[in-house]
């Protein structure tokens, strides 16, 4: 079994969805790996990572909008840095994505795509790909 870890950086925006699919595909061909499992991990407690549409920009609209629906800011939150919600929608969304890869390629399905989740920007964050074969 062999290993390949990579780390990036970006500069995040108040709250978005940071398509970060080719951070993934990068680490993948840097890799020169076939066939396996990669790794995506967010070391932030208020971001995360996951997978969804990239066709139509309205549905990471929508998913800010709902997540900020479900998590609201309030006024009786008693984390002393003021952004208990942010931590909610880490906890909710997660910290890290499992893909697989064949041939070189990741599979993701014809509308997926890979995004860091900001919920506390801006601010400079890290995403780590590991790959594993």
């Amino acid at each position: 079994m062999s290993t390949y870890h990579y780390e990036y950086s970006l500069q995040t925006q108040k709250q978005h969805f940071h398509n970060i699919t080719s951070f993934v595909e990068e680490a993948l061909q840097k890799s020169g790996a076939e066939n396996g499992i990669c790794l995506v991990f967010c070391p932030h407690t208020t971001a995360a990572v996951t997978l969804n549409e990239n066709a139509d920009k309205d549905v990471v609209g929508d998913l800010c909008f709902a997540l900020d629906q479900t998590f609201p800011d309030r006024k009786e939150f008693r984390h002393s840095e003021g952004n208990s919600a942010a931590h909610f929608k880490s906890s909710c969304i997660g910290p890290s994505l499992t893909l697989p890869f064949i041939g070189g390629k990741l599979k993701l399905g014809v509308w997926q795509a890979v995004y860091f989740c900001e919920f506390d920007g801006p601010r400079k964050r890290s995403v780590f790909v590991t790959i594993v074969t």
